[in-house]
């Protein structure tokens, strides 16, 4: 991305309702894994791919020892100015780190980004501990493809089947949870977005172009929020929903 947008996307982690409502929604659910997992969380070690800006190294760091890797070289120095992170310039494809070196390999909105998702799940395995955990999380349905995704350089959006696809390959492991989640607000997401191709509004504002830029902080912002984050309930009952524009999932390393 232009590196002025990760400069945007900072502050976007930060204040935007979609951005906090994910990592409300990632966080219960981590708390939720570990707890059944009886994980000690004072000696887990985390790998978390694709930082970006780097909030969500900081919220993951509540739960261990968070080792980050962002691929742009600008935004792992920016971020890292910023949050006083250390953070390696690396990629998913290429992790810099030997086989079975972390208990949770995380990724949120990253393969997508990745023309060879599949390396990068491998790459993901390979790090990872026996009985280990991946959680990543990505965008859904081509149907909603649109500016906001050229201008994130993504290769594709997935349905569910396709992710699934991806971790069994090989019989390495097994599937924990998945779901697609941010399902309530599908609806007017879908409306907006293909008014938005149609009239091509992304390409007319002013900064990066990103959905993300439709909605400030205010009254609408934290309605938004609440409506998203109203699926943490579902989703930590293991309540899977059959639509959304996000896909979250979550895999377990066989010994």
């Amino acid at each position: 991305m232009n590196h002025e947008y990760y400069k945007e996307y900072y502050d976007l982690e930060r204040n935007h309702w979609w951005f906090i409502a994910r990592e409300k929604i990632i966080s219960n659910y981590i708390t939720k894994l570990l707890r059944e997992d009886k994980q000690d969380i004072s000696s887990i070690r985390i790998l978390n791919i694709g930082c970006g800006p780097g909030r969500s190294s900081e919220y993951l760091s509540k739960f261990g020892n968070v080792i980050s890797i962002e691929y742009d070289k600008f935004c792992c120095e920016f971020a890292s100015q910023k949050t006083g992170l250390e953070i390696i310039n690396g990629s998913i494809t290429e992790i810099p780190f030997p086989e079975n070196s972390f208990d949770l390999v995380c990724a949120f909105d990253v393969i997508e980004h990745v023309e060879d998702d599949q390396l990068a799940v491998t790459e993901m395995k390979r790090v990872l501990k026996d009985d280990g955990i991946i959680f990543i999380t990505v965008p859904a349905f081509m149907s909603l493809w649109s500016h906001h995704d050229v201008i994130n350089h993504h290769f594709r959006r997935y349905k569910l089947p396709e992710v699934k696809k991806l971790f069994l390959s090989k019989n390495d492991g097994k599937l924990i949870f998945s779901s697609y989640f941010n399902t309530f607000l599908f609806p007017p997401i879908y409306l907006f977005r293909k008014i938005s191709n149609l009239l091509k509004t992304g390409e007319k504002r002013a900064g990066s172009g990103s959905d993300f830029e439709a909605f400030k902080p205010g009254i609408l912002n934290n309605i938004l929020f609440n409506i998203m984050h109203l699926e943490t309930k579902f989703i930590n009952k293991n309540i899977s929903f059959p639509f959304g524009v996000s896909i979250l999932y979550t895999w377990k390393k066989h010994k």
